[in-house]
């Protein structure tokens, strides 16, 4: 990937108070290796497969988590159509150096995402292939008023679909889809849900467990969509995986 259009996710950030873990973690799961820490960035590293950039490692944040960053034309322009569809913008716009400029913000149920304004660096160099995040789910408890928040702020058109008596929203930009939403039980936290693709689903999954992350869900199979896992590393980051359907199955 060398651009991003507007309203597309361009970047994940894994934040965790465990960095060392977290690289035996993803490099044994990924193969990932890192960049050394930037000491003008606070210790920030960026995870590398093949020498091309997948994402990033800041070394704070209690619980651990992966966070998605959505790209924008004006980071200001986002923050304020974040308040204005009732958000709460909770750093920024903030300038990082010559890379770019980042909003963090949580939504209407308290969801928390990013939005990046690109300076020299653009997003991720890959995505949509094994070790690189492929797709964005947001758990939400209101699907209308997340339709209504995530519309407003990134102009994103969702499209309802139904897959076996549930609803699932896909998010379109340009008519192409970059994410999706559903409803989860009241119980069930918000939040949103990044995806990596993965060759082999089962082996990722016995992968995990030998590392010491957990499993929460080993099988999760959907058609038209691929082999699916659900799982924890071991500081606790939520995060799926992927095996895409292929033209044969």
């Amino acid at each position: 990937m060398t651009e991003y259009a507007a309203g597309t996710p361009s970047w994940v950030e894994l934040s965790t108070a465990d960095p060392e873990g977290a690289l035996a973690f993803y490099g044994g799961l990924f193969g990932w290796k890192a960049t050394d820490a930037s000491e003008e960035h606070g210790g920030y590293r960026t995870w590398l497969l093949d020498g091309a950039s997948v994402g990033g490692l800041n070394p704070v944040g209690e619980p651990a988590s992966w966070v998605t960053y959505v790209a924008t034309g004006d980071a200001r322009a986002t923050a304020d159509r974040v308040r204005v569809a009732g958000g709460t913008v909770i750093a920024g716009p903030t300038e990082v150096g010559e890379l770019g400029r980042m909003v963090l913000f949580t939504d209407r149920e308290g969801v928390f995402l990013g939005a990046w304004q690109a300076g020299t660096m653009r997003g991720a160099d890959r995505t949509n292939a094994p070790g690189a995040f492929a797709w964005h789910d947001l758990n939400t408890h209101d699907p209308e008023r997340a339709k209504a928040f995530y519309s407003a702020v990134f102009g994103w058109e969702p499209d309802d679909q139904d897959m076996g008596g549930t609803t699932y929203t896909v998010w379109q930009v340009g008519r192409r889809g970059i994410g999706g939403a559903v409803q989860v039980p009241e119980q069930a936290p918000p939040r949103w849900v990044v995806w990596f693709a993965v060759a082999d689903r089962d082996d990722a999954v016995a992968k995990t467990e030998k590392l010491g992350g957990t499993v929460l869900e080993p099988k999760l199979d959907v058609p038209g969509v691929g082999q699916l896992a659900v799982i924890e590393d071991p500081q606790g980051a939520f995060f799926g995986v992927m095996q895409a359907e292929t033209a044969d199955e």
